[in-house]
């Protein structure tokens, strides 16, 4: 029940919501205004998951529907049409459909789906419907408002009545949403109710320039309000009561409604929680013993602050002493508690911001970048109190700790090696600690600890000791090796194992031993990327600090007797590095460190699966041939052997064969051949038919103007973006002892059917009134070894889905599969 995302961002940072242990049950609670589902719900890869939406209301936060494979595709669909959650009338976040086969409307799935709050988003959309290759309707004819965000509805090849929705009447952020790469309005016979009886039954409304008749599906209308009723009305078109949001069953009732403009409390709109009630995600009121019971992992409990029940309290306000689910007004700045944590970067300072204690200690650890003091003031220049201990090392980036301006105590309440309250080890370039004419800090418990700081003079040590109150006295092995500026290496370590895997390189060396064992401290192991096979240890550094070689501490083993070893993670696929180890020793000879290094050797990871091709493109070329053409995947992981092209024919809408073209009202979807590259929008505005239905011939298009060009290099930009953050957010990764049957090792298989046997039929179909039952085709295939393939023997004027897979024989696998769908020419043309 934990959440991994938040508003307007990539996912994996953690929200309020996606944090709520909520204590009634498991995945809902039930409440007067019906069963409220969640924190959130994600069905994939298996119909039955859809049992979890059954008696649910309100889904308390998303709602994701995504990866459920089409090898039996006419088994879905009526198992689709069989699933229908009419008492979900509420999403408070956001709805999002991918990859789902065999799901061709979402009428009967969610006919009462009233309102989409948008409270967290998914990259700024509250609506999002990508990759649905068999959806031909969205047909949520009961869907009123979508509160916040935009939508984003793209590559659904499939998909008609977009056209025919007035979604000014529906979103707030229209300027925001996106719609792409759907099928063509040319192509779609879009058919609203009683428009072939002459006797249309939906409302006509101008939307984009365009004055027509609302509807979702050929069944459904659009439901428009009158303008006077402003944010919800009954199916009749009478007014709701002012604080319904989308519709209700009873005019001027504010306990009929679907969903709330501002809260609801005990089933009935408020605009505001009554006296003893709290706000709770920003849409129901709550007492405050149940805000008592929600909590995040580790038993941190919300606060009840400004009528709200809240993860925390605001800035400039502090949890109350006595009654921590109170907040208090500060005197003056906050103190702010924060954990212990290790600092490795200018991003994990950000999570000290406005921190002033630390409960714990605290370890600086940034090996890389230039001129990050100022950054790492403004996020860690308030602490002012470790409870435990200051570990700095291995911070080449760091000249001086002034950062820490506002550090007025050590209390050593934890202490390293139960001795050391600050330690400062292997920090290169540190020279100068603080301006002590303005430093005021004392130490309560512990010593210090400095080695290998070459370039930190003793009298600055020194100095520290006498400021901070110390009363002890040094011991001899509390300094040494600092302020010298040279050091070399007389004994050569030897690698004695790797093992390599895709992502992974484990290795261990021989065990060094220096004259005094008690002088070895650590090892540290450095790689980075080299394609060749020529560089040294100081290839990319430079005196501020900045330094291409990654870095992993390794520490002694227990057992002395036992070989150091290290395993370099999140490694990038078939890519050589280069790799030496070092180790950290004490033992000095005429004033210079001595100790132990490899030499450098080099490993390359093993292959693994290439990412997807990319600009995946497809035309015809005669009317028993298309053309496929793509460009390599972004990511080859390996020696590509060989792509995967499958091609499938696509049956034509059974729609076609129902409607009346005779109608007056009605035009005869043009089917198009791809006479070129597939483009994923039409090249000119849809030509306007005249009464007898024929149509005008096309304009030509316009040439561009600069500024429509730097428009669409942005969105091709955003685009990426979009389906990058798509991916990673969506994509789990499975456990490693899963294997699949084929070879088509990926996160999902949505895009494969069986491609063997004969033409299935689905169950239920009968041929009647001249229209053919739905077939589904098997897929045929070919392989290539260049960026291009010609496939014959097609049928004339016949859509094809074509898969793309890039391959790699070494690891037996192919990529996951783009796809394009393309449309050979009528019988009789030619080049």
């Amino acid at each position: 029940m934990l959440r991994n995302m938040r508003s307007d961002t990539p996912m994996g940072s953690p929200t309020l919501f996606w944090g709520l242990m909520l204590y009634l049950f498991t995945t809902c609670i039930w409440s007067t205004y019906g069963e409220i589902c969640g924190p959130s719900i994600d069905i994939r890869n298996d119909i039955d998951e859809f049992k979890r939406l059954e008696n649910c209301t309100v889904v308390e936060g998303y709602l994701q529907i995504l990866l459920i494979n089409d090898k039996t595709i006419n088994t879905h669909q009526e198992r689709f049409r069989s699933l229908s959650f009419p008492k979900l009338t509420v999403i408070t976040d956001y709805l999002l459909l991918f990859r789902v086969s065999g799901l061709d409307s979402l009428s009967m799935l969610f006919p009462n789906l009233s309102v989409i709050r948008g409270r967290n988003l998914f990259f700024g959309f509250s609506l999002v419907i990508y990759e649905m290759t068999s959806l031909k309707d969205i047909g949520l004819y009961n869907l009123r408002n979508i509160t916040r965000g935009a939508m984003r509805i793209e590559k659904n090849p499939e998909l008609c009545y977009l056209d025919s929705v007035d979604w000014s009447l529906i979103i707030m952020d229209m300027p925001g949403s996106f719609m792409s790469g759907n099928k063509k309005a040319k192509e779609c016979d879009n058919v609203c109710p009683g428009i072939m009886e002459e006797n249309p039954l939906c409302q006509r409304t101008s939307f984009n320039d365009n004055s027509d008749y609302r509807c979702w599906t050929s069944n459904q209308c659009q439901k428009v309000c009158p303008e006077h009723c402003k944010l919800a009305c009954t199916d009749e078109g009478l007014c709701c009561h002012s604080q319904c949001l989308g519709s209700c069953t009873e005019p001027n009732n504010d306990m009929a409604c679907s969903a709330c403009v501002h809260y609801q409390h005990e089933g009935r709109c408020v605009p505001d929680c009554p006296p003893g009630t709290y706000k709770f995600e920003g849409w129901r009121c709550i007492t405050m013993e149940l805000c008592s019971q929600v909590h995040l992992p580790g038993d941190t409990h919300f606060v009840i602050h400004g009528g709200e029940c809240m993860l925390d309290c605001p800035s400039g306000f502090t949890r109350n002493e006595t009654n921590r689910m109170l907040c208090s007004a500060c005197n003056g700045p906050c103190d702010k508690p924060c954990t212990s944590t290790v600092i490795d970067s200018v991003d994990a300072a950000q999570s000290l911001r406005d921190c002033t204690i630390i409960e714990g200690n605290l370890d600086i650890n940034i090996r890389r970048g230039n001129n990050i003091v100022s950054e790492l003031e403004s996020f860690m220049g308030l602490i002012q109190t470790v409870t435990g201990y200051v570990k700095i090392r291995h911070s080449h980036a760091l000249g001086s700790l002034s950062f820490l301006k506002s550090l007025r105590y050590i209390n050593g309440q934890e202490l390293i090696d139960n001795t050391y309250a600050f330690s400062a080890i292997n920090n290169q370039h540190l020279q100068y600690l603080w301006d002590w004419n303005q430093q005021n800090l004392t130490i309560l418990n512990g010593r210090l600890f400095f080695r290998l700081n070459p370039k930190l003079c003793m009298s600055e040590i020194h100095k520290m000791w006498d400021k901070t109150g110390i009363t002890v006295k040094p011991e001899e092995g509390d300094f040494r090796n600092n302020g010298e500026r040279a050091s070399c290496e007389s004994h050569i370590l030897k690698f004695k194992t790797n093992v390599t895997s895709s992502h992974t390189i484990k290795m261990t060396w021989e065990r060094y031993q220096p004259p005094g064992y008690t002088d070895l401290i650590s090892f540290v192991v450095y790689y980075k990327e080299s394609p060749f096979q020529n560089i040294t240890e100081f290839d990319g550094q430079d005196g501020c600090g900045s330094n291409s070689w990654h870095m992993v501490d390794v520490d002694l083993p227990q057992d002395e007797n036992a070989d150091p070893k290290v395993s370099i993670q999140h490694l990038k696929p078939w890519t050589q590095y280069a790799i030496f180890v070092k180790a950290i020793t004490l033992q000095v000879e005429d004033k210079h460190i001595t100790g132990a290094k490899s030499d450098i050797i080099y490993i390359r990871t093993r292959p693994s699966p290439p990412s997807m091709p990319q600009d995946t493109r497809a035309f015809a070329n005669s009317s028993t041939k298309l053309v496929v053409k793509w460009s390599p995947p972004a990511f080859p992981n390996g020696n590509l052997t060989y792509y995967l092209v499958r091609w499938q024919q696509q049956p034509e809408d059974r729609e076609l064969y129902q409607h009346n073209y005779c109608s007056k009202e009605l035009k005869i979807p043009t089917r198009i051949s791809a006479t070129g590259l597939t483009d994923m929008e039409d090249n000119t505005k849809p030509t306007k038919s005249d009464l007898s239905g024929s149509e005008k011939a096309q304009c030509c298009a316009c040439q561009k103007t600069p500024e429509e060009k730097n428009q669409e290099i942005a969105d091709r930009l955003f685009l990426k973006k979009f389906e990058n953050f798509l991916h990673n957010a969506i994509f789990l990764p499975r456990p490693p002892d899963r294997r699949r049957r084929d070879i088509f090792g990926v996160a999902n298989n949505t895009l494969f059917s069986e491609g063997k046997g004969n033409t299935t039929f689905s169950s239920g179909d009968n041929s009647t009134d001249g229209i053919p039952p739905i077939k589904e085709y098997p897929f045929s295939e070919d392989k290539s070894t260049a960026e291009f393939l010609e496939i014959p023997n097609l049928r004339p004027f016949t859509v094809y889905r074509i898969d793309l897979h890039a391959c790699n024989e070494e690891v037996g696998r192919c990529s996951a599969g783009s796809f394009v769908y393309s449309r050979t020419k009528p019988a009789g043309q030619s080049r």
